[in-house]
Protein backbone atom coordinates (compact mmCIF):
# COMPACT_ATOMS: atom_id res chain seq x y z
CA UNK A 1 0.00 0.00 0.00
CA UNK A 2 1.54 3.31 -0.75
CA UNK A 3 0.53 7.13 -0.14
CA UNK A 4 1.61 10.29 -1.72
CA UNK A 5 1.76 12.59 0.95
CA UNK A 6 3.70 11.19 4.45
CA UNK A 7 1.58 14.38 6.46
CA UNK A 8 -1.99 13.28 5.43
CA UNK A 9 -2.56 9.26 4.25
CA UNK A 10 -5.79 8.79 4.75
CA UNK A 11 -8.90 10.30 3.00
CA UNK A 12 -12.53 9.31 4.00
CA UNK A 13 -15.11 10.53 1.97
CA UNK A 14 -18.12 11.09 3.74
CA UNK A 15 -21.43 12.82 2.83
CA UNK A 16 -19.02 14.92 0.52
CA UNK A 17 -16.50 16.22 3.15
CA UNK A 18 -12.99 15.25 3.07
CA UNK A 19 -11.36 14.07 6.44
CA UNK A 20 -7.88 13.37 6.81
CA UNK A 21 -5.74 11.42 9.76
CA UNK A 22 -1.80 12.35 10.10
CA UNK A 23 -0.03 9.07 10.70
CA UNK A 24 2.93 8.61 12.84
CA UNK A 25 6.13 8.42 11.12
CA UNK A 26 9.03 5.68 11.67
CA UNK A 27 12.30 5.10 9.69
CA UNK A 28 11.58 0.90 9.77
CA UNK A 29 9.30 -1.35 8.78
CA UNK A 30 7.99 -3.64 11.16
CA UNK A 31 5.09 -5.38 9.22
CA UNK A 32 4.71 -4.21 5.54
CA UNK A 33 1.55 -5.80 4.68
CA UNK A 34 -1.50 -6.84 6.14
CA UNK A 35 -4.06 -9.07 3.99
CA UNK A 36 -7.84 -9.34 4.55
CA UNK A 37 -8.01 -6.61 6.92
CA UNK A 38 -10.90 -3.35 8.40
CA UNK A 39 -9.54 -0.23 9.08
CA UNK A 40 -10.51 1.19 11.79
CA UNK A 41 -9.87 5.73 12.53
CA UNK A 42 -9.80 7.15 15.44
CA UNK A 43 -9.53 11.35 14.48
CA UNK A 44 -8.23 14.11 15.51
CA UNK A 45 -10.63 17.10 16.69
CA UNK A 46 -11.06 20.13 18.31
CA UNK A 47 -13.92 22.01 20.57
CA UNK A 48 -13.17 24.81 21.66
CA UNK A 49 -9.91 24.30 23.44
CA UNK A 50 -10.74 20.25 24.40
CA UNK A 51 -9.25 17.76 22.37
CA UNK A 52 -11.63 14.99 21.10
CA UNK A 53 -10.67 11.82 19.76
CA UNK A 54 -13.20 10.63 17.44
CA UNK A 55 -13.62 6.75 16.43
CA UNK A 56 -15.30 5.40 13.35
CA UNK A 57 -15.36 1.71 12.94
CA UNK A 58 -18.26 1.67 10.53
CA UNK A 59 -16.16 -0.58 7.83
CA UNK A 60 -14.83 -2.90 10.42
CA UNK A 61 -15.29 -6.79 10.05
CA UNK A 62 -14.91 -8.66 13.51
CA UNK A 63 -13.21 -12.04 11.82
CA UNK A 64 -10.49 -9.44 9.57
CA UNK A 65 -7.53 -8.20 10.77
CA UNK A 66 -8.40 -4.70 12.17
CA UNK A 67 -6.11 -1.93 11.16
CA UNK A 68 -6.56 1.17 13.36
CA UNK A 69 -5.47 4.56 12.11
CA UNK A 70 -5.23 7.09 14.71
CA UNK A 71 -3.80 10.73 14.64
CA UNK A 72 -0.60 10.85 15.71
CA UNK A 73 -1.43 14.57 17.19
CA UNK A 74 -3.72 12.89 19.66
CA UNK A 75 -2.50 12.26 23.18
CA UNK A 76 -2.49 8.52 24.94
CA UNK A 77 -5.20 9.53 27.47
CA UNK A 78 -7.69 9.73 24.53
CA UNK A 79 -6.56 7.58 21.89
CA UNK A 80 -5.94 4.18 24.63
CA UNK A 81 -9.12 4.33 26.28
CA UNK A 82 -11.18 3.50 23.15
CA UNK A 83 -8.32 1.25 21.53
CA UNK A 84 -9.48 -0.78 24.98
CA UNK A 85 -13.00 -0.65 24.14
CA UNK A 86 -12.48 -2.03 20.71
CA UNK A 87 -10.22 -5.01 21.66
CA UNK A 88 -12.81 -5.54 24.42
CA UNK A 89 -15.14 -5.69 21.77
CA UNK A 90 -13.31 -7.94 19.44
CA UNK A 91 -12.29 -10.80 22.68
CA UNK A 92 -15.17 -10.96 24.03
CA UNK A 93 -17.01 -12.01 20.41
CA UNK A 94 -17.57 -15.53 20.31
CA UNK A 95 -20.36 -16.15 17.41
CA UNK A 96 -18.10 -14.88 14.51
CA UNK A 97 -14.27 -15.25 15.89
CA UNK A 98 -11.32 -15.33 13.68
CA UNK A 99 -8.85 -16.79 16.15
CA UNK A 100 -6.22 -15.59 13.33
CA UNK A 101 -7.09 -12.29 13.42
CA UNK A 102 -5.08 -9.53 14.47
CA UNK A 103 -4.66 -6.01 15.69
CA UNK A 104 -2.30 -3.62 14.14
CA UNK A 105 -1.57 -0.25 14.32
CA UNK A 106 -0.42 2.01 10.67
CA UNK A 107 2.10 4.62 10.37
CA UNK A 108 4.37 6.04 7.98
CA UNK A 109 8.13 4.39 7.18
CA UNK A 110 9.81 7.90 6.01
CA UNK A 111 13.06 5.94 4.87
CA UNK A 112 10.96 3.29 2.83
CA UNK A 113 8.16 5.44 1.52
CA UNK A 114 5.74 2.78 2.90
CA UNK A 115 2.84 2.61 4.92
CA UNK A 116 3.58 0.28 7.66
CA UNK A 117 1.98 -1.74 10.65
CA UNK A 118 3.00 -2.79 14.55
CA UNK A 119 1.18 -5.94 15.46
CA UNK A 120 -0.59 -5.18 19.17
CA UNK A 121 -2.83 -7.37 19.05
CA UNK A 122 -1.60 -9.49 22.79
CA UNK A 123 -1.16 -6.50 24.59
CA UNK A 124 -3.36 -5.32 27.24
CA UNK A 125 -3.29 -2.24 28.75
CA UNK A 126 -3.97 -0.83 32.10
CA UNK A 127 -5.02 2.64 33.09
CA UNK A 128 -2.66 3.25 36.41
CA UNK A 129 0.59 2.86 37.55
CA UNK A 130 2.47 -0.46 37.63
CA UNK A 131 4.23 -2.30 40.25
CA UNK A 132 7.26 -4.79 40.41
CA UNK A 133 10.10 -5.40 38.31
CA UNK A 134 12.04 -4.28 35.64
CA UNK A 135 9.28 -1.48 34.57
CA UNK A 136 10.66 0.49 31.49
CA UNK A 137 9.18 3.85 32.14
CA UNK A 138 8.42 6.72 28.74
CA UNK A 139 8.27 10.55 29.65
CA UNK A 140 6.69 12.54 27.18
CA UNK A 141 9.48 14.68 25.17
CA UNK A 142 11.85 12.95 27.10
CA UNK A 143 15.65 11.45 25.19
CA UNK A 144 16.15 8.85 28.12
CA UNK A 145 13.58 6.02 29.81
CA UNK A 146 13.73 5.12 33.05
CA UNK A 147 14.61 1.59 34.06
CA UNK A 148 13.14 0.93 37.12
CA UNK A 149 15.37 3.70 38.94
CA UNK A 150 17.49 4.16 36.18
CA UNK A 151 18.31 6.94 33.51
CA UNK A 152 18.99 5.54 29.88
CA UNK A 153 19.69 6.80 26.77
CA UNK A 154 17.12 5.43 24.49
CA UNK A 155 19.81 4.59 22.35
CA UNK A 156 21.59 2.54 24.72
CA UNK A 157 18.38 0.96 26.59
CA UNK A 158 18.55 -2.20 24.74
CA UNK A 159 22.14 -2.83 25.42
CA UNK A 160 21.85 -1.19 29.23
CA UNK A 161 19.09 -4.38 29.83
CA UNK A 162 20.55 -7.27 27.67
CA UNK A 163 23.45 -6.50 29.93
CA UNK A 164 22.08 -7.06 33.27
CA UNK A 165 22.40 -9.93 35.16
CA UNK A 166 19.32 -11.76 35.87
CA UNK A 167 19.25 -15.54 37.69
CA UNK A 168 15.89 -15.26 35.71
CA UNK A 169 14.82 -12.65 32.84
CA UNK A 170 12.28 -10.45 34.20
CA UNK A 171 8.75 -9.76 32.66
CA UNK A 172 9.66 -6.46 31.13
CA UNK A 173 6.79 -3.76 31.55
CA UNK A 174 6.47 -0.75 29.74
CA UNK A 175 4.74 2.70 31.47
CA UNK A 176 3.98 5.36 29.22
CA UNK A 177 2.91 9.07 30.34
CA UNK A 178 -0.45 10.00 29.39
CA UNK A 179 0.24 13.10 27.34
CA UNK A 180 2.53 11.74 25.61
CA UNK A 181 1.34 11.91 21.34
CA UNK A 182 0.47 9.08 19.61
CA UNK A 183 3.54 9.48 17.14
CA UNK A 184 5.87 9.46 20.08
CA UNK A 185 4.50 6.31 21.60
CA UNK A 186 4.76 4.84 18.04
CA UNK A 187 8.15 5.54 18.06
CA UNK A 188 8.95 4.23 21.66
CA UNK A 189 7.20 0.85 20.92
CA UNK A 190 9.42 0.53 17.91
CA UNK A 191 12.28 1.13 19.55
CA UNK A 192 11.93 -1.42 22.05
CA UNK A 193 10.34 -4.23 19.78
CA UNK A 194 13.72 -6.20 19.72
CA UNK A 195 12.30 -6.85 23.76
CA UNK A 196 9.48 -9.25 22.56
CA UNK A 197 12.00 -11.48 22.32
CA UNK A 198 13.48 -11.23 25.73
CA UNK A 199 11.07 -13.24 27.57
CA UNK A 200 7.61 -15.43 26.40
CA UNK A 201 5.47 -12.80 27.19
CA UNK A 202 4.21 -9.65 24.99
CA UNK A 203 5.18 -6.92 27.56
CA UNK A 204 2.16 -5.39 29.49
CA UNK A 205 1.28 -1.67 29.06
CA UNK A 206 0.64 0.61 31.82
CA UNK A 207 -1.24 4.41 30.62
CA UNK A 208 -0.84 6.87 33.27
Amino acid sequence: MKYINLLVVFLLFSCGNKEDILLPKSDVTIVKEVLDHSPIYIFFRKKGNDTLAEVNRKNSIITTNWIFNIDKRLPLKLVIPEVMKLQDKKRKEKAHKNEKAENYYSYADTIGKNMAFLPFTKVYYTIGKPDGYMILSFRKGSNTILVDDAEVKKGEVLNYIYNIAHVVQPKIILFFDKNMSFEEYIQNKILVRKLDSYHDEVPKEFIN
